[in-house]
């Protein structure tokens, strides 16, 4: 099946007539997004085509008075294949905006093809430490989060909760390690272990060996961030090694819409009732949201990730931006300071921009629970931060 290159799929839904790259109107907004369509991790990236598909339907295919072009392009979970087709959506499509970005190492390698060029960057994920901080920029933008900042959150938890020492395990690659600084960066306690796992298309599933190292440790916890399938693999082996009710499971982007209805499936009920900290869930009280759950439960028949809830953010952000200059997408200016103000209806609720271009948000303890279908979802249960910055904006000059 192809995915690559595909326009917005959801234009037929909304009775739009669509149109290929070779016969794009002057008069049409054109966005690149980039997101891995395949490999394993392809069910992140679906995600979050779904969800910007579903913004698309929900704008009615305009912005700023103009048809919108989405192109969506697979970075097949690599640095220089997202490089590759960020330069393709540049150079070749000339697109205004590029967005989507899981990967941090894919961000990373993709982000000068864009600025370089005069073009928008709007990250709906990726939050790697130097984009917040030394090569902040004033045409980056982000739609998530710095990936420091939800696990600081939960080594605030874990005080709270009186935890003392902690095993840790993480991917190694750049999230992977801004990952494990957030977390020790709050959490007071002893850290007995860290342990960095082989990541990419290849990536390690089999965590026995660290599994045993954690247990062996004395540790009151243990600690993980794996997105993804590796999320899911983890939980079900952690439960098989026999720890669950002995060392208590801790996560950050392990726990989520994605890997519940497979934990579900599998009868892993020990995931039932644990908890994790993140900056938006499904069960926010606010209209935005609310009609963004309903119509994307409604269309795909499960709950979307903060991933989708990130991609449809970064839709209507853009939107914000092309309406602000009425569709002159040459008014650079006014486009970056509309999408500084945030004034449009996120669905995490208001928010505001850093110096940085990073948003300063709310983070929350959320637990897993079983909806009125008896569904696995989250719900939150408590703030934790309040208007949160992420700590390299002080290292920004914009």
């Amino acid at each position: 099946m192809k995915l690559m290159n595909s326009r917005a799929a959801i234009f037929a839904v909304a009775g739009l007539a669509m149109t290929t790259s070779g016969a794009v109107a002057a008069d049409t907004v054109k966005i690149g997004f980039v997101t891995t369509l395949t490999t394993p991790a392809a069910v992140i990236g679906k995600d979050m085509q779904d969800a910007a598909n579903l913004a698309m339907a929900h704008i009615g295919g305009k912005m700023g008075g103009k048809k919108v072009d989405l192109i969506f392009e697979d970075d097949g979970f690599r640095p220089e294949g997202g490089k590759q087709k960020t330069d393709k959506l540049v150079k070749q499509d000339d697109v205004d905006f590029v967005t989507g970005f899981i990967w941090s190492h894919v961000l990373l390698a993709s982000r000068k093809s864009v600025l370089d060029a005069g073009k928008f960057l709007i990250s709906a994920n990726a939050g790697p430490s130097p984009v917040a901080g030394k090569l902040c920029h004033k045409n980056f933008f982000s739609t998530s989060w710095q990936n420091d900042q939800t696990p600081m959150a939960m080594g605030e938890v874990l005080n709270q909760k009186g935890v003392k020492s902690l095993y840790i395990m993480a991917p190694n690659y750049a999230a992977g390690k801004n990952m494990v600084a957030g977390v020790k960066r709050t959490f007071k306690g002893k850290i007995l272990g860290v342990d960095f796992t082989k990541w990419g298309k290849d990536a390690q599933l089999d965590f026995s060996a660290e599994l045993a190292k954690a247990k062996a440790s004395g540790a009151e916890g243990i600690w993980v961030f794996y997105p993804g399938k590796a999320g899911g693999a983890f939980i079900k082996q952690y439960q098989q090694a026999g720890l669950q009710g002995k060392i208590p499971l801790y996560t950050s982007f392990t726990v989520d819409a994605i890997a519940l209805p497979k934990l579900q499936k599998a009868n892993l009920s020990g995931v039932l009732g644990s908890e994790n900290t993140q900056q938006w869930s499904p069960d926010m009280d606010n209209a935005a949201n609310k009609k963004f759950v309903g119509d994307f439960k409604k269309k795909h028949g499960r709950y979307p990730s903060f991933y989708a809830a990130q991609a449809y953010d970064a839709i209507m952000l853009i939107k914000s931006a092309v309406d602000a200059v009425k569709g002159d997408t040459k008014n650079m200016d006014g486009m970056r300071a509309a999408m500084k103000s945030a004034n449009y209806a996120s669905v995490r609720g208001k928010y505001t921009y850093g110096n940085n271009h990073m948003p300063i948000q709310n983070f929350y303890l959320r637990k897993v629970v079983k909806d009125v279908d008896g569904n696995w979802t989250t719900k939150i249960t408590k703030t934790v931060y309040t208007n949160h910055q992420d700590v390299y904006a002080k290292d920004c000059k914009m």
